[in-house]
């Protein structure tokens, strides 16, 4: 932090006053006169820099400095104003002295995050926060970091992350994502801690966010798309894209409420289509061989799904309280967690004979271990249930919800906006690399432009070099102790879930101290250059 020195820095009138006060006595000669001449010229150049340091409601020199002066009495210029016109503001002197800045992000207590007194990651990463107040009984859901107008990041000093972006947008997000975003992060940065489950959700496309945002912006308040990636922090479940149809197939046969809430004339229709077809594709996506079959079995599932989401009230509570009575008397509530009982029983707990836990049967279940990653396209129906998770997504906050939740429900919107592609839950997974000439930083790279993450895990004594990134980037680290430097800066974090904004071009070398070492660092970089 700069300190202000406005409040106490000396005057021009008190500096040439001493000058003149000094130089006048007979009793100095004219050699020592003249080294006090330089003496005093050294003391008003430091007087010059510290000046032009103020901050940018400084009520002595406002946002710039321009310094002139006079000859002085003595015949020695103080300064040539043709010579120094200066006209550098606070924010580009800060900004070239810091390429690292801290920053506080926000916390959203949704009332599915886990609470305090459970382990929620959000709320450790949270307690060294600024005015921040821990509360045991308390969810404490999601963690932001970004520019994102519902919940946007500041500096230490209470400035908003987008208005120093702005103050030089060119050398803090670098030349090509400035020309391309503006001085916003194209990317929104999260911890999330999942206590209960999600809704039944998915995020549109641009297209359709723009519509959406057009037609009602008091519920969908982005025009953006919001594709997303999740790497887990602990041990991670989440519903993920539609099953292989051959699975909901077999469910169909075995749970005879789930069949019953579809309905006889689906169900069949479903069953013939898929088991009569011997050759379909387990997946479905454009590089699929037999486009015809993928289409036929798109159309079924998308009929199927769509008279699950809407059957009637009655008929998912009768169904649902059927299979949850069958599941009890054979010993539901004694299978192991993330089995088929366990989790229907678990949902139905948490959301009681909801039309979302039939999604069981139609959505894939992924389990995450701590350092794996998956990545959902826009249009792609998910859920996540359980665990710690950072996330990254292009910047909105836009969700249509279907199921598993208090709150609007729109089931017209998601039910015709998905892809209704298919396929294993490994389908989901992405697989990191190494990133660049690293040793210890992994790189989770998706198929979109918006963000890629980095994650650095270092043993006690390591580190690692990142090179520069042509783009803006948030880290936070999430476990251990450890330095983060760059040329002429060296940070030390002392806690976990300090987060730190890095400017475009930087280099930064993290090395890890008496513990692990364990951060995240999400980061938008011009085509080709990752």
């Amino acid at each position: 932090m700069i300190t202000d020195w406005s409040r106490d820095r000396p005057t021009m009138a008190v500096i040439r006053g001493f000058l003149r006060s000094a130089t006048s006595r007979q009793a100095i000669d004219w050699h020592d006169r003249i080294a006090l001449k330089f003496l005093v010229m050294l003391l008003c150049c430091a007087y010059l820099t510290i000046s032009s340091m103020a901050p940018r409601d400084s009520k002595s020199f406002g946002t710039a400095i321009r310094l002139q002066s006079r000859e002085s009495e003595m015949g020695v210029p103080f300064i040539d104003a043709q010579a120094q016109d200066t006209r550098t503001s606070f924010d580009q002197i800060s900004s070239r002295a810091s390429p690292i800045v801290e920053l506080i992000p926000q916390v959203q207590s949704y009332d599915w995050g886990k609470l305090g007194k459970d382990g929620s990651k959000v709320a450790e990463y949270s307690k060294h926060l600024p005015d921040f107040q821990y509360d045991e009984n308390k969810p404490y859901a999601e963690l932001w970091m970004g520019t994102h107008t519902s919940l946007p990041s500041k500096l230490m000093d209470g400035k908003l992350l987008s208005d120093h972006l702005s103050s030089d947008p060119g050398q803090l997000m670098g030349k090509q994502i400035s020309d391309q975003y503006g001085s916003q992060l194209p990317f929104l940065f999260k911890v999330l801690a999942i206590g209960k489950a999600l809704s039944i959700q998915a995020h549109p496309d641009r297209q359709l966010a723009i519509k959406l945002h057009m037609e009602r912006p008091n519920v969908y308040k982005d025009d953006n798309h919001k594709p997303e990636m999740a790497i887990a922090i602990t041990r991670f479940s989440g519903f993920c894209g539609f099953r292989p149809l051959n699975q909901i197939s077999k469910y169909l046969e075995d749970v005879p409420e789930f069949a019953a809430v579809i309905g006889k004339e689906t169900t069949s229709r479903f069953l013939e289509i898929i088991t009569s077809d011997s050759s379909q594709p387990s997946v479905a996506s454009s590089t699929s061989t037999d486009q015809a079959s993928v289409k036929k079995h798109q159309a079924v599932l998308k009929e199927l799904f769509g008279k699950l989401m809407n059957a009637s009230t009655e008929s998912v509570t009768e169904q649902v309280q059927k299979l949850i009575k069958r599941i009890e008397s054979g010993g539901g509530r004694d299978k192991p967690f993330g089995s088929d009982e366990e989790l229907l029983l678990r949902l139905n707990d948490q959301f009681p004979d909801d039309v979302g836990i039939f999604c069981a049967f139609v959505l894939n279940v992924v389990q995450l271990e701590p350092g794996q990653a998956a990545f959902l396209q826009a249009d792609e129906p998910h859920a996540y249930l359980t665990g710690d998770i950072v996330e990254c997504m292009a910047s909105s906050d836009n969700v249509v919800r279907a199921g598993l939740t208090p709150k609007l429900r729109d089931v017209p919107t998601l039910t015709e906006m998905l892809t209704y592609s298919y396929g294993p839950s490994a389908s989901q997974l992405m697989k990191p690399t190494l990133f660049k000439s690293c040793q210890h930083t992994k790189l989770y790279d998706p198929p979109i432009e918006e963000f890629s993450v980095l994650l650095t895990k270092l043993s006690p004594g390591e580190q690692d070099q990142h090179p520069p990134i042509n783009g803006p980037s948030i880290l936070i680290v999430t476990q251990g102790s450890g330095t983060i430097s760059t040329d002429g800066q060296e940070i030390a974090p002392k806690h976990e879930g300090q987060v730190y904004f890095i400017a475009a071009g930087t280099p930064v070398q993290i090395s890890a101290k008496e513990s692990t070492f364990v951060s995240y660092r999400a980061f938008v970089e011009g085509a080709g250059q990752t």
